[in-house]
């Protein structure tokens, strides 16, 4: 692996001594000083005999915590890091935090269990019922006994559903079905996404004055995904309701053919 070059006035003038970079990123100076003997971390610009940090180190930080909460361990994180140009780690972040917020529009709300209960008409939470859902990634428990629940939309779809007389457990079977095709759903346009704007982009080098662009594909793509998945889920539902309705015009037909016995008319 090349050496990372110390961080000059080309990724800003280095301003942060180790304890100031420290208190802005909320990493200790330890693992400061370990991120960069990993090489995950290019030297400070030297000063006299102080070392100081400018904001790609803060953007490598921040950007190594952000992957250690996903899960990504700091091999898999130096390997990233590495294929990144100098000074476009912010970017990176950037671009990161744009792909999330630009598909998480509900913020989580937070229930007490009794709350959640009332509202989805239950006298009690059964057991399988709870694990279905934390399944589906629609509720978590908190280590205080309440639930997040991540989708609080869902939630009142569900209530009004239930209201209805459809069981809970029935719900959670149309939703556990929507989670399967919505992901696929996801997975087409993340493809598309991936393979007509970011591999061209990503082969080019990632060019600076392309980030723009990228930036902007990323919240054109947004609404035309959930135009086209509205105008399709109409069209679909169009189709089945007639084709439901279809079935239920024949199945009168046919009982009144048999007559009120169920024998055919002469």
């Amino acid at each position: 692996m090349a050496a990372l070059a110390p961080v000059g006035a080309a990724a800003g003038d280095p301003q942060y001594t180790i304890d100031q970079l420290a208190q802005e990123t909320g990493v200790t100076t330890r693992n400061i000083r370990a991120h960069q003997s990993r090489g995950l971390l290019p030297p400070p610009a030297v000063r006299g005999r102080t070392g100081f940090y400018g904001p790609e180190h803060i953007a490598r930080l921040r950007f190594i915590l952000r992957m250690q909460a996903d899960g990504f361990n700091l091999n898999a994180i130096r390997r990233i890091l590495d294929s990144v140009p100098a000074g476009s780690v912010g970017e990176m972040l950037d671009f990161e935090s744009a792909l999330r917020s630009a598909w998480e529009e509900e913020q989580p709300e937070i229930f007490e269990r009794d709350e959640l209960l009332r509202l989805l008409g239950q006298g009690r939470m059964d057991a399988a019922v709870e694990r279905r859902a934390q399944r589906l990634g629609l509720v978590t428990p908190l280590p205080d006994g309440r639930l997040e629940v991540r989708s609080p939309a869902l939630v009142r779809a569900a209530a009004d559903l239930v209201s209805l007389g459809i069981p809970l457990s029935t719900c959670l079977d149309v939703q556990e079905g929507l989670t399967r095709h919505a992901q696929g759903v996801a997975r087409s346009f993340n493809d598309l996404f991936l393979a007509e704007i970011w591999q061209p982009f990503e082969r080019a080098g990632r060019p600076e004055a392309e980030w723009p662009r990228i930036h902007q594909a990323l919240e054109r793509v947004r609404p035309l995904a959930t135009e086209a998945l509205l105008a399709t889920f109409r069209l679909a539902m169009g189709r089945e309701v007639d084709r439901a309705f279809g079935r239920i015009l024949e199945q009168q037909a046919r009982s009144a053919r048999r007559g009120p016995r169920g024998r055919p008319r002469r």
